[in-house]
């Protein structure tokens, strides 16, 4: 079991080049990548995208890139020695017209604007998408430990949880029964107290009892509760695959079950034990949040 929470990060290098990755998760009810590229670097966008996708099928992801390229070809410097010959002439002009000191050196020219410019080449897209590929990678690894390392907690605790639920529909299991038979023992001594000690009809305290009976039978809720624990261990148990979607259905199925014996209880006890039951569930909702 992975958690959705996370964080991973991978350094690739080659030829000078550096390409740093890291990344962010939390929850989510969807894979949502947020990736921000400045525009030269907009071609890796792709390559992120799929990596990260083949890693990880669930969370909010926040992609942090830092490329650094330190090779001889990274920078180019360059002059305009046309620009360069229209200074050193307007120079010339305003030193004979107003007879001023010539203290235009090569170092006033480099500092004049436009003469020399700093360019950066085209990059090696190829280089830089492997690069990028390999660091991705890395950081998907290392954030994957970390997800599972948190996964192995909230697995305990929904085993912990879904172990209370199971007792408490046990109790709930061996309590319906004697909710009709208490009901028909207190039904026969109302009767017999408003008749004056006389014996009631049988047949129709039988009716009452059935009636009742069939109105807050909740062995089928029970069933299907039983069911749902069962498949929620089985799924709890698997090594690999997304679980999260599922947990949370069977979440939504164990509420629909609960509510449903509690639209049917007329016993305090038993009201007892499935108010019980709707807190377990709704902490094994709160947990499921956080898993892939």
């Amino acid at each position: 079991m992975r958690s959705m929470t996370g964080y991973g990060k991978g350094v690739a290098s080659r030829n000078n080049r550096t390409v740093s990755v890291e990344l962010k998760s939390v929850n989510n009810r969807f894979l949502e990548i947020s990736c921000k590229l400045p525009k030269s670097l907009m071609y890796i966008d792709d390559a992120i995208q799929k990596c990260i996708k083949s890693g990880i099928s669930r969370g909010s992801v926040d992609v942090y890139f830092v490329y650094e390229n330190l090779s001889e070809t990274s920078k180019k410097v360059s002059v305009d020695h046309a620009l360069a010959s229209e200074y050193i002439a307007a120079a010339k002009s305003l030193r004979a017209q107003f007879r001023l000191e010539d203290d235009y050196n090569v170092t006033a020219l480099m500092r004049t604007p436009d003469v020399v410019s700093v360019t950066v080449p085209e990059d090696d897209r190829e280089t830089v998408v492997e690069l990028t590929k390999i660091a991705t990678a890395q950081a998907i690894e290392k954030l994957d430990e970390m997800r599972r390392t948190e996964g192995r907690g909230i697995l305990a605790d929904l085993l912990k949880i879904t172990d209370a639920l199971q007792a408490l529909l046990e109790n709930a299991k061996k309590r319906a029964p004697l909710v009709v038979t208490e009901y028909k023992k207190n039904m026969v001594a109302r009767v017999k107290e408003l008749m004056e000690g006389n014996e009631p009809d049988e047949a129709r305290v039988l009716g009452e009892v059935a009636f009742f009976a069939d109105k807050v039978d909740i062995n089928e809720e029970v069933s299907r509760l039983c069911s749902h624990i069962d498949q929620f261990r089985a799924i709890c148990a698997e090594k690999n695959g997304s679980q999260g979607r599922r947990l949370d259905f069977l979440s939504q199925e164990m509420v629909r079950e609960v509510n449903t014996m509690g639209s049917k209880s007329n016993d305090i006890t038993l009201t007892g034990y499935v108010v019980a039951m709707k807190n377990e569930v709704e902490k094994l909702k709160e947990q499921i949040r956080n898993v892939e």
